[in-house]
């Protein structure tokens, strides 16, 4: 038998002499998906985050806290998961904007 006509494990008919394979489109392409599914969640939460300071909402605050955490949980295992940290710096930084806009509307 030749074993140049076998191939390793993983290695393309494409990969001829060593040459790494390129696939950056299909890594850009689910990594704008995942930020776009990212920032769906993110406004989810800020949803929810609206709805428990709705007064007419009060009798379902438990399950609002509730989904709330859900949603704080699936969005840092997601980050994780595709290694989506700038987007988790960003939302830090939202947050305190929300957090000191919500407390100056308090104060007028």
């Amino acid at each position: 038998m030749n074993n140049e006509k076998h191939r390793v494990r993983g290695e393309n008919r494409h990969q001829k002499d060593g040459h790494e394979r390129r696939d950056r489109g299909a890594k850009t392409f689910r990594r704008g998906r995942a930020l776009t599914f990212l920032e769906r969640m993110s406004l989810k939460r800020s949803a929810l985050k609206k709805q428990l300071e709705t007064p007419e909402l009060q009798s379902i605050n438990p399950i609002l806290v509730g989904e709330l955490k859900a949603i704080d949980m699936v969005i840092s295992e997601f980050v994780q998961l595709f290694e989506l940290y700038e987007f988790e710096e960003g939302e830090a930084v939202n947050s305190k904007t929300e957090d000191k806009e919500d407390s100056n509307e308090e104060k007028k």
